[in-house]
């Protein structure tokens, strides 16, 4: 498996590119603000056809370049049906923070032409790749995670988690359709069940794994 991340824009969002190996088509996960020339360079440089968005919450540093990006490659997006109108309206989950960081700017919001809505347990064969995708609303009401097995001796799969779960942390949940106690019930359900040798690959900063939090996440101890 071929995994390519790197943070985009002001927020520092990761954005992620996955396929079975150079040469075929992949899956882009989470193509913030400013994620679109680092996607065609991945995409260029390794010969790559992206046919699907992944996209892990509708939150505008997460989703500004959905739209870009599916429409550039004629690429499906997916999103949970509670989160896909922020793909329209994204204003309506900013802080006042990021409202006022964007203002006096002149922005244009549009679905992509094809949007497919997901739900708990789904499991998607995208690309040559097999994601189960896991609801686990609290930063956003629609967030979710996308699970895909990973060809490795000491990892079994890879989780791109999003807002929910980061190296030390968790998403806030203080922006609308945020909610804490929603948030603890999701990494109780979601997170804690799972095998310690995931890698987890966070809408923000390092890398982690599920072991590693487990054992020193002061969120997750707490559960």
């Amino acid at each position: 498996m071929f995994i390519a991340g790197f943070p985009a824009g002001p927020w520092g969002t990761n954005c992620y590119v996955v396929a079975t190996g150079a040469g075929s088509e992949c899956v882009v996960v989470d193509p913030g603000k400013d994620a679109a020339q680092g996607v065609a360079e991945v995409v260029r440089e390794h010969r790559l056809k992206p046919v699907s968005v992944l996209v892990t919450h509708g939150h505008v540093d997460h989703m500004w370049c959905v739209a870009p990006v599916a429409g550039s490659y004629d690429a499906t997006a997916y999103i949970h049906p509670a989160d896909r109108h922020l793909l329209t309206d994204p204003m309506a989950g900013m802080s006042r923070e990021t409202t006022q960081m964007l203002l006096g700017g002149s922005y244009e919001w549009a679905e992509p032409d094809d949007v497919r809505e997901l739900s708990d347990s789904q499991e998607l064969e995208l690309a040559g790749l097999r994601f189960v995708v896991d609801h686990a609303p609290g930063h956003t009401e629609g967030s979710v995670t996308f699970r895909t097995p990973y060809d490795a001796q000491d990892v079994s799969e890879v989780m791109f988690s999003g807002d929910l779960l980061f190296a030390g942390s968790i998403g806030r949940t203080d922006l609308p359709g945020g909610d804490h106690p929603t948030m603890l019930r999701s990494l109780a359900a979601k997170v804690l069940p799972l095998a310690d040798d995931i890698v987890v690959l966070p809408g923000h900063g390092e890398q982690t794994s599920i072991g590693r939090e487990r054992a020193t996440n002061p969120y997750l101890q707490d559960l």
